[in-house]
C-alpha cells in the first residue's frame, strides 16, 4: 500500500497484525537502510524477486519494528497502492455490461423486447449483441489517464459540464514482470497483485464524444477519475479470481452486485491481448472493466441512476477492501 507520510509524500506501507507497518522505517531498522523497493511501491513492483522476498520477510518480522514503524491505520491518509501507475488501460470484460448499456443508450423501447430475446436465443444474438460484434471476437481496453489516479478516501470531482455521473463497479491487476507477446496460459504470472477500481464516468460528455467514432476522451479524462485502492492485494491472498464477489454501495445502500467469474473476458485474457506487440512493465494497472451479471448490474448507466455530489462511493470484495469516495463539485 501507499499512505501519506507527515510531509505529504507517499511512503511505501504494508498490513501487519492490524497496523501499518512503515516498510522503509522497518528496512532502516533491520538493514541500516531503506533501499528503494522498501520505499515505493512502483519499485518494490520493479524490485528482483530476491528483494521481493526481502520485503516479505520485514512484513513477517513486524513484530520486531521500532515502535514508530508500527502505524495505527485509522491515523494515516492512504494514498492508490501505486499513486501513479506508468500506464492504466482498462478492459471492457463482462457482457452483461456491453448488452444493458447498450439498451440504456441507443435502443429505447426495444431494451425490454431485446432482454426477452436474449432469454431465449443468448446475448450474442440480441440486437445489443449484434451492434457489438467486436465484443466477441476480441477483449477491448483503452488507456486512461495516470495522473488522475486518487486513492481511498479522497474526494472525486465532478467535471464541469457534467450533469450524468456515474461510478463503475470494476476491479483490476498490477503488472509486476514485464512481458510482451505473453501466452494466456502465462499471463496470472505477470500479476504482482489485484485492487478494486472505480472508473468515474461524465456520462453525457461521454457519449456526446463517442457520436464522433472517438473516445471516451473528457468522459473519462478528468482530475481524479481514477479512484483505485484501498490496498494492493497479492494473489496468495485472493487465491482464486474467479470467486471474488463485488459490490457497490452509494449512501450505505448497495446499488451494485457481480462476481468476477461472470466476465466475458478475464484479467489474464485482457493482459494476454494488450502485450500483443507491445511490452506491458512493472506498475502498469489492467482494469476489468463494469463488471455486472445475474446479481446486479454495475454502474448507474444501466441502472438509470445518477450520482450527486455529496453521495459517498463505496466499492468493496474480499478480501480487497473496500474503496471509498466522496463525490463533489
Amino acid at each position: 500500500m501507499s499512505f501519506a507520510g507527515a510531509d505529504g509524500a507517499a511512503r511505501m506501507g504494508a498490513l501487519a497484525g492490524g497496523r501499518i507497518l512503515d516498510t522503509a522505517l522497518a528496512a532502516t531498522a533491520t538493514l541500516g537502510e531503506a533501499p528503494a523497493w522498501a520505499r515505493s511501491t512502483l519499485a518494490w513492483l520493479e524490485a528482483e524477486p530476491a528483494d521481493r522476498e526481502r520485503l516479505g520477510a520485514l512484513v513477517e518480522a513486524a513484530g520486531d519494528a521500532p515502535p514508530e514503524a508500527l502505524l495505527d491505520p485509522g491515523a494515516v491518509r492512504l494514498l492508490a497502492p501505486v499513486p501513479r501507475p506508468p500506464t492504466i488501460r482498462d478492459g471492457m470484460g463482462f457482457e452483461r455490461h456491453v448488452l444493458e448499456a447498450t439498451r440504456s443508450v441507443g435502443l429505447g423501447p426495444l431494451a425490454g423486447l431485446d432482454r426477452r430475446l436474449e432469454r431465449a436465443v443468448g446475448g450474442r444474438r440480441t440486437l445489443a449483441g449484434l451492434l457489438n460484434r467486436s465484443f466477441y471476437e476480441r477483449p477491448p481496453h483503452y488507456f486512461s489517464n495516470p495522473h488522475s489516479v486518487v486513492g481511498t478516501g479522497a474526494d472525486v470531482r465532478i467535471p464541469a459540464g457534467c450533469e450524468r455521473f456515474d461510478y463503475e463497479l470494476e476491479w483490476g491487476a498490477f503488472v509486476g514482470r514485464a512481458g510482451r507477446d505473453i501466452p494466456l496460459a502465462r499471463a496470472r504470472e505477470h500479476i504482482a497483485g489485484y485492487a478494486l477500481y472505480n472508473d468515474f464516468s461524465a456520462r453525457d460528455i461521454q457519449f456526446a464524444e463517442m457520436r464522433g467514432r472517438l473516445g471516451p476522451g473528457k468522459g473519462k479524462s478528468f482530475d481524479t477519475g481514477n479512484a483505485i485502492g484501498p490496498w494492493l492485494v497479492t494473489p496468495d491472498e485472493v487465491g482464486d479470481p474467479d470467486a471474488v464477489v463485488l459490490s457497490a454501495r452509494v449512501n450505505g445502500a448497495e446499488w451494485s452486485r457481480a462476481r468476477a467469474g461472470e466476465a466475458h473476458w478475464t484479467l489474464d485474457e485482457l493482459i494476454a491481448r494488450i502485450s500483443r506487440s507491445e511490452t506491458l512493465m512493472p506498475g502498469d494497472f489492467v482494469g476489468s472493466g463494469t463488471a455486472s451479471g445475474r446479481d446486479g448490474l454495475g454502474c448507474g448507466l444501466e441502472l438509470g441512476r445518477w450520482l450527486e455530489a455529496g453521495d459517498v462511493v463505496e466499492l468493496a470484495a474480499e478480501p480487497l477492501g473496500v474503496l471509498r469516495n466522496r463525490v463533489v463539485r
